[in-house]
């Protein structure tokens, strides 16, 4: 019996453990780095992918490669308590597993995803109620954003976020499934490829003349992206001239960070596509 006892009392200390508050945090998804810092959390950051860049404290922290490239020495090098993981990164989940550290998984598709992922990570590291702000605030900021939008016209809009350069080859558009797709949707805009139900898909010129969409509005990572090779890129739609979106001139190149990560910064960037969408919504 009393075997019995102290083998109980051993597996719920173990348990405990694991759920300790985390002291060394290593992040392999650059959205829930983010998070971490909004919410108190960025001094137990010690580790982090190599796409990380916001905020600019990260600059400085060990890099531990990144979604298909994880250095899982490295990582054990650093000594973690807690890692954050990708819910495809399969292969480093087991080899973490096998180790016994503790992970959290990111798994978010939709906006309401971005919120949840926030209040399940601040109580994972100890931050509930400065995570419950974070995600409040995000909440709200959206429905100011849906609220001045409502009523108006929504354009046809495709959302592209990748291409081969100087070309309208290779275009990779979002579709009817994931947080860019109701971060348009937010900012006032008919998804034009919003009937796909997948987070993206490859399309091509004549896929785009069919969809003829009123807007086009593509997407890339700050880094880069200087005003020259804004102007070129954008240039290279001019020959697509048949498009309702190049005939009335919006077709918009962002280089924008917050459109790209699904965290704190989501209601900036949904704003910023509202702005494009809406301007008179937004005028003071």
């Amino acid at each position: 019996m009393k075997t019995r006892i102290f083998v109980c009392w051993l597996a719920l200390l173990v348990v405990a453990s694991t759920q300790a508050t985390p002291k060394r945090i290593v992040c392999l998804v650059p959205s829930m780095t983010e998070v971490l810092f909004a919410i108190g959390s960025g001094d137990e950051v010690v580790g982090v992918s190599s796409y990380d860049r916001f905020p600019p404290e990260v600059m400085s922290k060990p890099r531990v490669g990144a979604l298909i490239d994880p250095d899982f020495e490295r990582i054990l090098s650093l000594k973690p308590d807690l890692v954050i993981v990708y819910a495809t990164q399969n292969d480093l989940i087991d080899r973490l597993r096998r180790v016994g550290i503790a992970m959290f998984v990111s798994k978010h598709a939709g906006l309401g995803d971005v919120t949840a992922s926030i209040r399940e990570l601040g109580g994972r590291v100890g931050r509930s109620d400065r995570a419950e702000q974070v995600a409040g605030a995000i909440e709200r900021d959206l429905a100011d954003i849906k609220q001045r939008v409502a009523g108006r016209p929504r354009p046809k809009t495709a959302l592209i976020f990748g291409r081969e350069p100087g070309t309208l080859r290779a275009i990779y558009a979002s579709a009817g499934i994931g947080f860019m797709h109701d971060m348009l949707l937010a900012a006032g805009g008919d998804d034009a490829f919003g009937d796909v139900k997948r987070e993206n898909l490859q399309v091509t010129v004549e896929i785009l003349l069919a969809r003829a969409p009123e807007v086009i509005i593509e997407v890339h990572p700050a880094e880069g992206w200087t005003p020259e090779r804004m102007l070129r890129e954008q240039n290279v739609w001019n020959t697509l001239s048949a498009l309702p979106a190049v005939k009335s001139k919006r077709v918009h190149l962002l280089a924008d960070d917050r459109l790209w990560a699904p965290g704190p910064r989501v209601a900036e960037g949904a704003r910023r596509l509202a702005e494009l969408l809406h301007p008179a919504a937004f005028v003071r």
